[in-house]
């Protein structure tokens, strides 16, 4: 292949089917998004474990190209997902994975986190965790996601294993409890839930 088909290649969208939760779901991808050529272990344990209800209104933060919101959406079909990431090429391709897919109770859009969703709460919130983005913006992470659950909504987060102690203390100290749903080798999925008394709206 000469250096120009090379180039060419690497723009063409990667596309690969996967079936996550029981969920056949096609994905559009491309270089430069995480994981781009196939659903990565952390993502794929942290959906093995959620507890997803059938109206729950869902808040996927980090979407890349969605697989976890998109699923979340199946999963959840009488509530709303929103799938939000800062960089506009994942919120792209998750907006068009939804398309490709026939999945219609979604919002995508670009947000920092919780900055660009208004005042909506959230029954489930969830996230694969980048260990990179360092504990200050995880921190506000988790308080922006206290505010935003409703009395007894769950935050579920998954991070490599080596994050786990941290994510507990966290948790704890934000949520004031904490479960370890599941301990890879590499990866952990945690669970908090917002109390039914705590402070804020509702």
């Amino acid at each position: 292949m000469d250096r120009d088909a090379y180039i060419r290649s690497l723009r063409e969208d990667i596309v690969f089917e996967d079936r996550l939760r029981d969920q056949p779901l096609t994905f559009h991808t491309t270089w430069g998004l995480f994981s781009p050529r196939g659903i990565d272990a952390g993502t794929r344990l942290l959906l093995d474990h959620v507890q997803v209800n059938p109206d729950d209104d869902c808040f996927d933060l980090g979407c890349g190209y969605g697989p976890i919101g998109l699923t979340l959406a199946r999963l959840a079909p009488g509530g709303r997902t929103c799938l939000v990431d800062k960089d506009f090429v994942a919120v792209d391709y998750a907006a068009r994975n939804a398309r490709i897919n026939g999945i219609d109770n979604v919002d995508c859009f670009l947000s920092n986190g919780f900055s660009h969703a208004g005042d909506r709460r959230f029954h489930l919130i969830t996230s694969n965790l980048p260990a990179k983005v360092g504990k200050e913006m995880l921190y506000l992470y988790l308080y922006d996601a206290l505010e935003r659950l409703h009395p007894g909504g769950r935050i579920y987060v998954v991070t490599i294993t080596g994050l786990r102690r941290f994510i507990e203390r966290a948790f704890k100290e934000v949520f004031g409890n904490y479960d370890k749903v599941k301990q890879g080798r590499d990866y952990t999925v945690a669970l908090a839930q917002r109390p039914q008394d705590r402070a804020g709206p509702g």
